[in-house]
């Protein structure tokens, strides 16, 4: 749940200017020298506060990760989200969720020291952004809670999903349920709120960090994901809507 917060935080708050930082790692990629997200810094995954999930098993799943970092290592991601010819838009779709996930974690799990229940008391995007947490089965009314807290809320969420293979199937020739494009609307509408809450009250960090780089290109792939495939709605992105509408338009 999303509400537009009244009064002031006090929070670091992204300037509009610093957006020239996601064009600079765009220059960077058309030199070759950008890396894969994922592996883009080794002392990151040491940081993580969880352990990282592998994709879906089965022939397909590795055929379709081997062409993600093919294209990723290529250095365009406009081509790296396009869906490739002839394979299946569930699966395409279920290798990136895993890992915009694990993008996630691994960003996330840098801060865990920073984000803190006195740090973040409310998770939120800025002045205006709070996000409240609700899963609809055991919290079915919207709670505030801290950053750290939703953050730990929705990571054990989307592990719940992940491993239901009603929701993933891991088996080769196991159909995707009904639902399965809303499950990812969600994981991916919720794992946006996490990278707006970084920019709005981690950045400095991040930047101290020297992850500058590494968030920037991870973020943007995930814009160009969701972009291309229509996955969050304009109204959810509103709390990083300069930075998006920069790297769509790059």
């Amino acid at each position: 749940m999303v509400r537009e917060r009244k009064g002031k935080i006090r929070c670091w708050i992204w300037i509009p200017g610093q957006r020239l930082s996601v064009r600079n790692e765009e220059r960077e990629r058309e030199r070759g020298v950008w890396q894969q997200p994922e592996l883009f810094n080794a002392s990151l995954s040491q940081k993580t506060f969880r352990s990282r999930k592998g994709s879906p098993s089965g022939i397909k799943s590795l055929q379709l990760r081997k062409h993600i970092d093919s294209t990723l290592g290529s250095g365009n991601l406009r081509e790296a989200v396009r869906l490739p010819p002839g394979e299946d838009i569930n699966e395409w779709w279920a290798v990136n969720t895993v890992d915009f996930f694990n993008q996630v974690t691994i960003l996330y799990g840098t801060l865990t020291e920073f984000c803190t229940p006195t740090t973040c008391p409310i998770m939120s995007a800025g002045p205006k952004y709070e996000y409240r947490w609700a899963d609809g089965v055991t919290i079915k009314k919207p709670i505030v809670v801290s950053a750290p807290k939703y953050v730990e809320y929705l990571m054990d969420w989307i592990e719940v999903q992940l491993d239901d293979e009603s929701i993933f199937p891991q088996k080769l020739g196991v159909p995707f349920p009904p639902n399965f494009h809303d499950v990812v609307k969600t994981i991916l509408k919720r794992l946006f709120r996490v990278y707006a809450h970084i920019y709005h009250s981690h950045f400095q960090r991040i930047v101290s960090l020297e992850e500058e780089a590494h968030l920037n290109t991870c973020f943007k792939h995930f814009v160009l994901f969701t972009s291309e495939f229509g996955l969050i709605e304009k109204a959810e992105l509103a709390a990083l809507g300069d930075i998006v509408e920069s790297i769509l338009q790059s």
